[in-house]
């Protein structure tokens, strides 16, 4: 489920749709977290899937670390890659906002983040632009993924969560807060045989 404070605008052409934000949203603000109406689809179910259904799940889906494409139902399947990324996970099932974000900004991800089959090019147009977007990502991204998350993380008791009953593992996270050595790393997500295919 996608914070309430967001909606679905059109971006342009090549882009398509975006997610923005409609009021401000502080850094450590729970932007998005997988609930209960959110689809898990294993790769055998995947594979048995019509064309017409997988093409869907590639163009909107993402792989965890299990190997399974999750379909998001509301409009946070609309998530754009940044290489500058506002938003980032640790290792739960939620995201958070890694600075502020202010009314009329897009929420963005880091689509390295979430197990991509192949390369990519990538035209997000920020300053550190990567070009492209690979599978490996991961391995030498992740140590500073994991950074920006943990710093913002730990803001999570200080701001409005609205997301909180949505959010699984509560008594995990809440030891994190109260023990940062406790606190998982993003690299929990990896997936390190990337039999999964690209989202968007």
């Amino acid at each position: 489920m996608v914070h309430p404070d967001t909606e679905l605008r059109y971006v342009n052409d090549h882009i398509g749709w975006g997610v923005f934000a409609t009021r401000p949203i502080p850094r450590g603000t729970i932007i998005w977290a997988l609930d209960t109406l959110d689809q898990k689809f294993t790769p055998d179910e995947v594979a048995a899937l019509p064309f017409y259904a997988r093409a869907i799940l590639d163009k909107y889906a993402y792989i965890d670390a299990r190997g399974r494409h999750i379909l998001c139902w509301d409009h946070a399947r609309y998530f754009n890659h940044s290489c500058a990324a506002n938003c980032l996970s640790l290792g739960y099932d939620f995201e958070l906002a890694i600075r502020d974000i202010g009314p009329g900004e897009e929420l963005t991800d880091d689509y390295g983040t979430l197990n991509p089959l192949a390369p990519f090019p990538c035209l997000c147009g920020a300053h550190d632009c990567r070009s492209h977007v690979l599978p490996d990502d991961f391995t030498r991204l992740g140590d500073h993924w994991n950074t920006a998350a943990r710093e913002a993380f730990f803001l999570i008791p200080s701001v409005s969560q609205p997301l909180w009953p949505v959010v699984s593992e509560l008594p995990e996270i809440e030891a994190a807060l109260d023990d940062p050595n406790r606190l998982r790393s993003i690299h929990s997500h990896y997936r390190a045989r990337t039999s999964a295919r690209l989202v968007g």
